[in-house]
């Protein structure tokens, strides 16, 4: 009986000694973050910088695409539609007067036209036609057309 005692201390002594060994190692505690350890801070800084301008870029363009799309479908309703068909066909009944009038059976010598705040005036020396335009801001174009020779 004391022999099994004896072997049991023994046995329990020799288990205290491996398990001690086991856990010498010391206890350290690292940061996983790079803000709190410094290793890497910089990459993760601009990786976070990166993420917040592409968040933001995305934020702009779909707004700006709700924006176009808004206009488009403005632009494309039925009114805007005949509204564009109305003036194209206006402004194409306006310049067949004015050709009429310069090139036509009777011409004209000279002639003025305003026209949303621009100012289109022609005179005819007989050789040529002169053709000016002054826009809305001043700007003034002046074209040059011989008589004679305008034919296609």
């Amino acid at each position: 009986m004391i022999r099994d005692i004896l072997l049991t201390i023994v046995i329990l002594g020799g288990i205290a000694y491996g398990v001690d060994e086991a856990f010498a190692d010391k206890m350290t505690h690292k940061f996983k973050s790079p803000s709190f350890s410094g290793v890497n801070t910089s990459s993760h800084y601009l990786t976070i910088e990166n993420q917040e301008h592409t968040r933001v870029m995305t934020i702009k363009e779909e707004v700006q695409a709700l924006v176009d799309e808004i206009a488009r479908d403005k632009d494309n309703t039925t009114l805007a539609r005949f509204v564009r068909n109305l003036e194209s066909r206006v402004y194409a009944q306006l310049s067949r007067q004015m050709v009429d009038n310069l090139f036509g059976e009777s011409p004209s010598t000279s002639g003025t036209i305003e026209l949303e705040g621009n100012t289109i005036s022609y005179s005819s020396d007989g050789e040529f036609i002169t053709l000016t335009v002054v826009d809305s801001d001043g700007t003034t174009t002046d074209i040059s057309l011989p008589i004679g020779s305008f034919t296609f």
